[in-house]
C-alpha cells in the first residue's frame, strides 16, 4: 500500500494533571503531540504507512521528539535537523464547566524556521497516495506557509489526494498575515476539507454565514456557497461537536460530495478524558475511510464520527484505537463491556 504523508509541528506537550489550574500547578505531564502527527499516528494505528516531514533540534528534546514518532510506527525518513528549539503548548486541562485553555511557545521553533526549498517533496511522495496538511502550519510563520504551499504544489504536480483540516487557531496567525491572505492559494490545491462551513469563510476571507447543520435540507446550499469558490474541492467534511461542558460532548459529522450529504448519527461522550487531537482523530477516520472504501462515503463519515468519540476516553493527543474497534462502536457495540 502507498504511503500517507502528513506535515507539521510535533511539540513537547505540557499539561496540568488532575484538571489543576496553570497557578495551582507545580508540576505537568509530558507528552508530544502535534495536529499532523496525531494523524499520522491513527493512520498508522489502522495499518496505512505513514511519513511525518517535520524539523526537530539536534538535542535531547529533538531527539526524543524522534523517539517518540518511531514508537507510533510513522515514517522518520523526511524528519530534518533544524534550528535550537522544539515547539513547546501548554495545556490546562478543564472540567464540568470550566473549559480547557492553551498556551504556545512556538516563536522561532524548529519547524517554524525551515528555510524555502529545503525539503526534496519530488522524493518525499515517491509512492506516496496522499498528503496531509492543516491550517495550524501556515499560521506558525512566514518559512512554514511558503513551505506548505511548496508541498500542496508538488503533490497536485504528482497527482497525489490533498486534504486539509482548516484548524483555526486564534492564538496563532501573529506574524502579520491574516489566514484570508493565505489560505485561499493553498485549499487551490486541495481535494478534501475538513472544517465548519463559517470557520472556512473567516480564513478564506469570503462573507461569513452561519448555516444549520440541523437543517439537512438547507445544508447543501451552505457547502455549495464556500466550495463555489474553489470548485477543485471534492469533498467537503464538518465535525457536529455539541459541547454540553468539558465533561460532556455530543459528537457527529458530515460530509457533502458537492451532490449529497452523508451523516453520522449524534453519540454521547460522557465523561471526556481528554477532548485534545479528538478532531485530528475525526480526521485520520476520514482519511482511513476513503482510503479502504474509496467512494462509500457513508462508512468514511461514520468512521471519522466513532473514531472521533472513541479519542475522547484516550489521554494525551494520539488516538489509540484499532479498526476494530472503530467498527465496533459503528455497528452499535456501546456498551463498552470488558472483552473477556
Amino acid at each position: 500500500m502507498k504511503k500517507v504523508v502528513t506535515f507539521g509541528e510535533i511539540m513537547l506537550r505540557l499539561s496540568t494533571e488532575r484538571h489543576l489550574r496553570f497557578s495551582q500547578a507545580n508540576s505537568f505531564l509530558a507528552t508530544y503531540g502535534g495536529s499532523e502527527f496525531n494523524v499520522a499516528v491513527s493512520l498508522s494505528n489502522f495499518n496505512i504507512p505513514t511519513e511525518f516531514v517535520t524539523a526537530v533540534p539536534d538535542n535531547e528534546l529533538g531527539a526524543r521528539a524522534l523517539e517518540e514518532v518511531r514508537k507510533k510506527n510513522v515514517g522518520t525518513n523526511c524528519i530534518i535537523k533544524n534550528g535550537k528549539r522544539l515547539g513547546v503548548y501548554y495545556l490546562e486541562t478543564g472540567a464540568s464547566s470550566r473549559a480547557s485553555s492553551v498556551l504556545y511557545d512556538r516563536d522561532d521553533s524548529s519547524f517554524g524556521t525551515i528555510n524555502a526549498n529545503t525539503i526534496n517533496w519530488d522524493e518525499i511522495f515517491n509512492d506516496a497516495q496522499w498528503f496531509h496538511w492543516s491550517g495550524i502550519s501556515p499560521g506558525v510563520s512566514q518559512n512554514a506557509a511558503d513551505i506548505c504551499l511548496e508541498a500542496v504544489k508538488a503533490a497536485k504536480e504528482k497527482g497525489i489526494m490533498v486534504s486539509c483540516d482548516l484548524n483555526y487557531r486564534a492564538k496563532l496567525w501573529n506574524y502579520g498575515v491574516a489566514p484570508s491572505e493565505v489560505m485561499p492559494n493553498l485549499l487551490k490545491y486541495s481535494d478534501i476539507v475538513l472544517g465548519d462551513i463559517d470557520t472556512a469563510c473567516l480564513m478564506t476571507g469570503k462573507e461569513k454565514i452561519n448555516p444549520d447543520y440541523n437543517n439537512h435540507y438547507s445544508l447543501p446550499e451552505a457547502y455549495r456557497y464556500f466550495l463555489d469558490s474553489f470548485p477543485n474541492i471534492k469533498l467537503m467534511a464538518t465535525t457536529l461537536r455539541y459541547s454540553v461542558n468539558a465533561s460532556h460532548q455530543k459528537i457527529g459529522g458530515v460530509i457533502y460530495d458537492t451532490n449529497k450529504t452523508y451523516f453520522a448519527r449524534l453519540r454521547e461522550v460522557i465523561p471526556v478524558v481528554d477532548r485534545v487531537g479528538s478532531g485530528d482523530a475525526f480526521m485520520g477516520g476520514l482519511i482511513f475511510g476513503l482510503i479502504s472504501q474509496p467512494n462509500n462515503f457513508q462508512y468514511a463519515i461514520d468512521f471519522a464520527a466513532a473514531a472521533c468519540c472513541l479519542k475522547h476516553s484516550i489521554s494525551g493527543d494520539y488516538n489509540l484505537v484499532s479498526i476494530a474497534e472503530v467498527e465496533k462502536l459503528i455497528n452499535g457495540n456501546e456498551a463498552a463491556l470488558v472483552a473477556r
